[in-house]
């Protein structure tokens, strides 16, 4: 692997660090984590991407991560020597689209070709059935193999083109890319209970519309309200509600977390990142600054625990999946965070609107509010 940042949000300057990797050494893929911010113009990237003959996949993020810092402008290129296989999934908001149509064939044939390698997804963050394309992935490739990925789009909430791939810079999409790299994964998020388990009676998808059969926003208004001591309203939501995501009760795991984003047009319901199933348990948490960094610190043991269980061979790099909204809830002290993952290695990611991953043995899941770690070695 070869990685650089670049501080720049011009177009040209990534058409050009392609090219000139691609003269300098022959690479058969690059991967590029972008910035919202660079305000890339849709019709000529994706012009740009159709025509290369050496593969450009990746994402536009709210935000992204090199070294020790986030970053707000700029892109990182991560160019890989060895072949990359890859799938795109399309209809990620369908009702009716069948995940598995497009995976269980490219499973089976990677499963001959990649055993053991890593598999990282690379979805439309603001797409409404990204836990069923998780189900879906899970089903058509069981926990063989390690999963990094995470949700890419902006701040503004509002789904546009973000997904980079030989098709183009599409929307509503993801793309799975066959990694020929060894991983090690960790996962934690820090974040605590203060409901007691609330039953999800009526949802749609990524909307929470009744808890314990009343409107959904009223049962979440009733316990934040007291706990911050601020009356939440449509125009400070956002603000409020970042440090009080929900947790959906898992049997002998930990809670995965969802963000809720806004209330819904008529202030009943809650639009959330990624699906809540109905019938399920939720808990309100509640997060604080130093809980979250040092769940961030628990990730970066599990990932070299993880690492250090399966390889004896140094590894290559490290890749930091962490969500966009601890950013807005830590601000200034997200470089605490990042610091408690930084090693010798070089680190790389992206701050994302939800994040994807397993170790291998855990339920793959789409998680919110989440900090992931990737080791990567070559494979």
């Amino acid at each position: 692997m070869k990685i650089e940042y670049f501080p720049t949000t011009e177009a040209n300057t990534l058409k050009t660090a392609v090219a000139d990797r691609n003269n300098e050494e022959r690479f058969s893929a690059h991967l590029v984590l972008a910035c919202d911010a660079n305000a890339w113009e849709e019709a000529d990237i994706s012009t740009w991407l159709k025509e290369q003959q050496t593969p450009v996949f990746g994402g536009i993020f709210p935000q992204i991560i090199f070294d020790k810092t986030n970053h707000e402008e700029g892109f990182i290129l991560v160019s890989i020597r060895k072949p990359v296989e890859y799938q795109l999934v399309k209809q990620l908001s369908e009702d009716d689209a069948i995940y598995e149509d497009s995976l269980v064939a490219v499973a089976d044939k990677w499963d001959d070709e990649n055993a053991n390698q890593t598999l990282l997804v690379l979805a439309d963050g603001m797409s409404s059935r990204i836990a069923a394309l998780i189900e879906s992935l899970f089903f058509s490739f069981g926990l063989e193999r390690n999963f990094i990925g995470g949700g890419a789009g902006s701040l503004s909430f509002q789904q546009k083109p973000c997904i980079l791939g030989p098709d183009g810079l599409l929307q509503d999409v993801a793309i799975l890319l066959c990694l020929p790299l060894h991983s090690g994964i960790g996962v934690a998020h820090g974040y605590e209970p203060i409901s007691e388990p609330l039953k999800v009676t009526k949802s749609d998808k990524n909307i929470i519309q009744q808890i314990e059969y009343k409107d959904a926003l009223d049962v979440y208004k009733s316990v934040v309200e007291v706990k911050c001591g601020r009356a939440l309203t449509k125009d400070n939501f956002f603000d409020i509600a970042k440090s009080f995501p929900f947790g959906i009760v898992k049997l002998d795991a930990e809670m995965v977390v969802r963000d809720p984003l806004m209330p819904t047009e008529d202030e009943t319901g809650l639009i959330c990142v990624g699906e809540v199933p109905e019938e399920c348990f939720v808990r309100i948490l509640e997060g604080t600054p130093n809980n979250l960094i040092a769940a961030a610190k628990q990730v970066g043991q599990l990932a070299n625990d993880d690492w250090n269980k399966h390889y004896s061979t140094p590894a290559k790099a490290s890749l930091f999946i962490d969500c966009i909204s601890r950013v807005l809830f830590l601000e200034e002290k997200i470089n605490d965070e990042i610091a408690q993952v930084a090693s010798d290695l070089p680190l790389f990611g992206a701050l994302t609107l939800g994040e994807i991953a397993n170790n291998g043995k855990e339920y793959l899941e789409f998680y919110n509010k989440t900090s992931v770690l990737c080791i990567l070695g070559e494979g």
